[in-house]
């Protein structure tokens, strides 16, 4: 399953170069061309998937079969000793492609970025009920 206007779907049909660091038959992980970080790389799902929630359970499990194992190289040939692993799950949570994509950005001391809590200007307060509605709602849609 691909899109054929999707730059992802054309990275891994090959009609787009990408500098490809491992992949599997469902998955491949390559250096991000606009990154973040030095060594700041991609992991994406070979078929095309908008959200991680569209995913089959194959994909899924590949994809994070790669950023299970790549994430302690690219921290190591990076020089970094942490790195902040992200998926932007649609627009509205910042996803600039919609095709599903792990990023794992290598991290140093002064970088510059913040953890995911600095992304938030403001935070609800939920009373304990509202946290229990929520997680009900939550279940339910299991």
């Amino acid at each position: 399953m691909q899109d054929e206007n999707c730059v992802f779907c054309k990275i891994v049909s090959g009609k787009i170069h990408a500098r490809v660091l491992m992949q599997n038959d469902r998955a491949v992980a390559v250096l991000d061309a606009f990154p973040l970080a030095p060594g700041h790389t991609l992991v994406i799902p070979k078929s095309h998937y908008a959200k991680v929630q569209h995913m089959d359970q194959q994909s899924a499990m590949a994809a994070f079969e790669i950023a299970w194992k790549i994430a302690g190289a690219v921290e190591a040939g990076s020089h970094a000793s942490a790195s902040t692993i992200a998926v932007h799950n649609g627009s509205e949570a910042g996803q600039e492609i919609p095709h599903v994509h792990v990023h794992i950005v290598p991290r140093i001391k002064g970088d510059g970025a913040g953890p995911i809590h600095s992304m938030f200007g403001s935070r609800p307060k939920l009373s304990a009920e509202e946290m229990d509605s929520l997680r009900d709602k939550i279940v339910g849609n299991l």
